[in-house]
């Protein structure tokens, strides 16, 4: 699998954030979603990764700038058919490398608290994120819970 900084301007990618917008508002009430559609996540403080697998693209994810210290991990995605055989994982390692490089000193997420989003929350603390209040512009929220992983 190769990792790729993305311009997210390609038909592919546009159909796999389309999807991963619409899978989001379908699991989380709409004033609880935070998931970014293209032009969110083509802001000039966001990089954004594509996972490939030779040329079918199998997942995504993306870092936003918070400070200079501080970023967020966002757009997380696998493909379907991928799920559970190592893109997400591959991919979190590659993002926690970059926002080291980047010179973060700290990677927050936001993510749901229903049933789905649990593989998430396992392979989020699996890479030692911790539950944490909210961060940025968050609130308490009852479908959202908040990590933070210190990348010392």
């Amino acid at each position: 699998m190769k990792i790729i900084v993305d311009d997210l301007s390609g038909p592919e990618i546009a159909a796999f954030i389309d999807d991963h917008v619409r899978d989001m508002r379908e699991l989380t009430p709409l004033e609880s979603k935070h998931a970014l559609d293209l032009d969110g996540l083509r802001r000039p403080e966001i990089t954004f990764w594509s996972v490939y697998d030779d040329d079918a693209l199998v997942g995504c994810g993306a870092i936003k700038r918070l400070s200079a210290d501080h970023a967020e991990v966002k757009a997380m995605r696998t493909a379907s058919a991928r799920k559970r055989g190592g893109v997400a994982s591959l991919l979190l390692e590659h993002m926690i490398a970059e926002a080291r490089r980047m010179g973060f000193a700290r990677l927050s997420l936001e993510t749901g608290t229903a049933e789905p989003f649990l593989p998430a929350r396992r392979l989020y603390e699996k890479f030692g994120f911790v539950y944490t209040d909210p961060f940025a512009d968050y609130t308490l929220d009852p479908h959202s819970t908040y990590m933070t992983k210190v990348l010392g």
